[in-house]
Formats: structure tokens, C-alpha cells, sequence
């Protein structure tokens, strides 16, 4: 397996881990915990194949998107 198989798979791990702890915390239940466990990451998939997007047709003018994304008005003005 490659490393970067590995690595993206332990980070899958963590990041599975915590957030069913969290929910856990949160609910005291393990059912609720475990669907918000398992849920939240494909929705975050789905956010970032729409933000990829949206970069990428943004192309040079990425730029100009983390602009408005940070709130930052007239940078790269001349």
C-alpha cells in the first residue's frame, strides 16, 4: 500500500473517531453518534467536490476568490 494510501486512511480513522466521539458526547447515544459519525464525512465530500469546482472555474482568478472568502476588498487592485 502507498503512503499515501496509508496516510489517507488513518486520517479516515481519526477523523471517524472523533467525530463519533464528539457526537457521543454530545447525544449519549451510540446509534446517533455512529450515523453522524458516518454521515458527516460524505457530506463534507460533497461540499468539497462543489469548492473544487468552484475554484477551478475560478482558474487565475482563485485569487480573487480566497479575496472574498477572507473578506478582503481591493486586494490586487492596481
Amino acid at each position: 500500500m502507498s503512503r499515501d494510501l496509508t496516510k489517507t486512511l488513518s486520517f479516515l480513522a481519526l477523523h471517524l473517531g472523533v467525530g463519533f466521539t464528539v457526537a457521543y458526547l454530545f447525544t449519549g447515544s451510540v446509534a446517533l453518534a455512529g450515523g453522524i459519525a458516518l454521515v458527516e464525512p460524505l457530506v463534507n465530500a460533497v461540499v468539497f467536490f462543489f469548492h473544487e469546482r468552484a475554484w477551478n472555474r475560478a482558474g487565475s482568478g482563485g485569487a480573487r476568490v480566497l479575496d472574498a472568502v477572507l473578506h478582503r476588498h481591493g486586494a490586487g487592485a492596481a
